[in-house]
């Protein structure tokens, strides 16, 4: 039987991705749509029987379960409204500020939340593999990481790419806030030992590409990826909506979902 989804921000990039994803699968459905009031696909069908609303509370209440990637604002808002109706999320946005996080953290008391930087399965495949370099090199090794994304992006440094960096830090059982390093200009002098760097390049339409560096005396070691569709990030959405209903309340990510935690 599959999941009823609601899907946020349908006329955005991934928005449309999870809608077309979704006609694909068997495990999940769209049985509502949810985007701004001023968006052009306002009252349109998306999906049998799926027309888009701006009512919060109508596109929630047609779904057991609803997937986000839209903005921190529209987070927020969208999270407290399901709080009071204890629906599950599946929050892939990115960027996220104190209140939307804090609105999230709210709703996992009541309710399941899968939240992730990225739903790639390849991506969380890269996070173990960066974390197994990072404890086995140490902070001996220089950490840097560089990510690539599409000019429309706005968050910066990627969500994926922070992503890594905790994973990193954590192995190394360092805190990122303090040795994270997300830009460098001027005569800034010699680099800090035990410091983690992540650049962010836009142009183009580059769906997103991310590569790990750990630098040591005389060799260099890389660990990449690079999404060529956005229908990879859709379709492990996707998979997390169906897997979260019925989980008990709390905050999940891709790793749960996967069966690598």
């Amino acid at each position: 039987m599959s999941t009823p989804v609601t899907i946020l921000g349908p006329s955005g990039r991934m928005g449309q991705a999870l809608v077309a994803a979704a006609a694909t699968r068997d495990d999940v459905r769209v049985a509502a749509a949810l985007d701004r009031g001023d968006s052009s696909l306002q009252g349109k069908e998306i999906a049998p029987g799926v027309s888009v609303t701006a009512l919060i509370d109508a596109a929630l209440a047609a779904a057991p379960v609803y997937i986000d990637f839209t903005t921190s604002t529209a987070t927020r808002a969208v999270a407290e409204v399901a709080r009071g109706r204890r629906i599950a999320a599946v929050i892939g946005t990115t960027g996220l500020d104190a209140e939307a996080n804090a609105a999230l953290t709210a709703l996992a008391e009541v309710a399941p939340v899968v939240a992730a930087p990225n739903f790639s399965v390849g991506v969380n495949l890269m996070l173990g593999l960066v974390a197994q370099a990072a404890r086995a090199l140490g902070q001996s090794w220089d950490a840097e990481i560089v990510e690539l994304h599409h000019k429309a992006k706005r968050d910066a440094p990627s969500g994926t790419a922070l992503g890594i960096a905790r994973a990193i830090a954590l192995a190394r059982g360092q805190d990122l806030t303090q040795v994270g390093r997300y830009s460098r200009d001027g005569d800034i002098g010699p680099r800090v030992a035990g410091e983690i760097g992540a650049l962010a390049v836009r142009g183009g339409d580059v769906v997103g590409e991310h590569t790990a560096y750990f630098f040591g005396a005389g060799e260099r070691v890389e660990i990449s990826h690079r999404a060529t569709d956005r229908a990879i990030f859709a379709h492990g959405a996707l998979r997390a909506a169906a897997w979260v209903v019925g989980k008990k309340p709390g905050r999940y990510d891709m790793l749960d979902v996967l069966g690598m935690r």
